[in-house]
């Protein structure tokens, strides 16, 4: 053994650790059996401040009951409280997709903490006859317990962060749809032609399709705050004084300022990933919403002289290899594929979530790693398009009246004089004459010059609120 290595033993066998190290022997196991993302847990910065949190509740109540001395439950929640303000999370080192339904994460956050409080109590890593990770950080717990109350806890938190990048995203198109208010333009269904709108409104319908999913992620924090801490390992709280349970949620309530509450039964909570479902579900259908909006921005701003350039998105970068001047809507598509992920990681939850068995669902590591991924995706992504994106839009308001004058779906606005068949002949002449609506009507007499110039009047066909 080098001087540089310390050895731990497990009842499979010894490892040499490295000496400066704080995690130990069944941390190093987990870095050697689960090479999968190329990452670490410590890629989620929030889910080891939410798993020291859960550490810090579980050990002030292991003390209140009698079961850690003083100086134990004082280095453990110091090595805590380092934790959540960003210390040594190079030390959670376990790939966050790992078999064992999460129990390599929990022990690398026993090991780090235990190794740390040693360290704070003067005495060497690895002293666990002091500090024992299992006996003493994970006292009165399980990882079927721990795991998923952390996982809770973090999507709590960065849910807050996602809303406000949504609330951005918002405000932003709100601002637009003001700017561009009196810009009239033809509204579309199934990409023909329709009926008059203005550019303000379209921009504020994106606004208000926003502020609806930001509702919807508001409800959806509240069965956040429901958790199993204290089930142990398959809810029927094992290893754990009857006063535990009660306990330790009022100190995570006080750890972590959430009212957090207690699952009406345990089993059922230990097991059930519904959750998770419904949390994955909602991320999808705003990634849907995005995506559809991002969509539209892409057409209205093709061309820019074979399409409908009725807007100009801003030039970020050049967007060919090969065709001089070309521009494209970067902006859009990143945001585009950032949906795609999200979607796809929705089936791989539901199928993660599906895949439980009995009374524990060993696959919540994958959900995890989905969920937390595609929050921080969404929420990137969307500041980037609020900034990079709809901040510099411009319309040509040219164009956009243009569409309108030579439409012929504006006769629908004479419906309600000449009626739905004459207002349909008048249409079939204009698409085979290539002649203006206006037109065609003065010609056949249908209605004098003044009353036809205020019915056809763009404005008068918008309803602007």
């Amino acid at each position: 053994m080098k001087e540089e290595y310390r050895i731990e033993k497990d009842f499979l066998g010894e490892k040499e650790i490295e000496k400066d190290a704080y995690y130990g022997i069944q941390t190093l196991r987990a870095k050697e059996n689960f090479d999968i993302t190329h990452t670490s847990i410590s890629l989620f910065p929030n889910f080891i401040k939410s798993l020291a949190k859960v550490k810090k509740a579980c050990a002030l109540t292991n003390y209140e009951l009698g079961d850690l001395t003083d100086k134990q439950k004082d280095a453990i929640i110091q090595a805590c409280n380092e934790i959540i303000d960003g210390k040594f999370h190079d030390q959670f080192i376990v790939d966050p997709i790992q078999g064992g339904a999460g129990t390599s994460t929990n022990m690398n956050a026993n090991e780090v903490i235990a190794n740390r409080a040693l360290e704070i109590l003067g005495e060497k890593r690895s002293s666990y006859h002091i500090i024992h990770p299992n006996n003493h950080i994970n006292m009165s717990q399980s990882t079927n317990d721990v795991y998923p109350t952390a996982i809770k806890i973090t999507l709590h938190e960065l849910i807050y962060k996602l809303k406000d990048s949504l609330r951005f995203l918002r405000d932003t198109f709100e601002q637009k749809s003001i700017e561009f208010k009196d810009v009239l333009k033809m509204g579309r269904t199934q990409l023909q032609d329709a009926v008059p709108m203005t550019l303000g409104q379209e921009f504020k319908t994106y606004a208000i399709m926003i502020d609806d999913d930001i509702f919807r992620l508001r409800e959806t924090q509240a069965l956040l705050k429901e958790v199993n801490l204290g089930a142990t390992a398959i809810g029927t709280g094992i290893n754990t004084k009857p006063a535990y349970q009660r306990k330790v949620i009022s100190n995570l309530r006080d750890v972590t300022g959430v009212d957090y509450i207690s699952a009406g039964d345990l089993i059922e909570a230990t097991q059930d990933t519904g959750d998770f479902v419904h949390i994955s579900g909602i991320l999808k259908r705003v990634a849907v919403k995005i995506s559809k909006i991002c969509n539209d921005l892409r057409l209205l701003s093709s061309g820019p002289r074979a399409g409908f350039n009725e807007i100009n998105l801003p030039k970020v970068q050049p967007g060919s290899s090969i065709m001089p001047g070309k521009v494209n809507p970067v902006i859009p598509e990143v945001v585009n594929q950032v949906a795609f992920e999200v979607i796809g990681a929705d089936v791989t939850i539901s199928m993660a979530c599906e895949g439980g068995q009995l009374q524990l669902n060993v696959f919540e590591p994958m959900v995890a790693y989905k969920l937390f991924t595609s929050i921080n995706m969404m929420r990137r992504s969307f500041y980037t398009l609020g900034e990079k994106c709809i901040k510099g839009i411009t319309a040509n308001e040219d164009v956009c009246m243009d569409n309108i004058l030579n439409s012929v779906t504006i006769v629908t606005s004479l419906n309600p004089i000449l009626g739905y068949e004459t207002c349909s002949a008048i249409a079939k002449e204009a698409l085979a004459s290539n002649k203006r609506v206006y037109d065609i009507v003065l010609e056949q007499g249908l209605v004098s010059k003044e009353e036809l110039d205020k019915l056809l009047l763009p404005k008068n066909m918008v309803n602007n609120y």
